[in-house]
């Protein structure tokens, strides 16, 4: 006699809820896409009206400002991720009544 195979659940995402459950997840990804989308569009504006300014002191001036946006953006993640770890856990009577209530069918 052959064994059934297990049913499973799959259901595949659409990129619209990949992106709710990913910024659920870590809420810094999306403030990090729109300061993204926000550099673009500051350079290109910046680029267009840059003067005199030849373009590789331009470029080399815009990647010292994003790599300081990207090392600041990764600091505050990073503290809210020590923050969220260490500071801001619930009771263990919290834990063991959350535990208990996923346990009940």
């Amino acid at each position: 006699m052959a064994q059934e195979k297990p049913v499973f659940d799959y259901h595949e995402e659409t990129q619209g809820e990949k992106l709710a459950r990913k910024s659920k997840e870590s809420p810094f990804m999306v403030i990090g896409i729109a300061g993204l989308a926000a550099a673009v569009g500051y350079g290109a504006y910046s680029y267009k009206n840059r003067g005199a300014m030849s373009t590789s002191v331009f470029l080399m001036q815009f990647r010292v400002v994003a790599q300081g946006v990207a090392v600041g953006a990764l600091t505050a993640g990073m503290a809210y991720t020590l923050y969220n770890n260490h500071f801001n856990k619930p009771s263990k009577q919290d834990a063991i009544s959350d535990i208990l209530k996923s346990n009940e069918h």
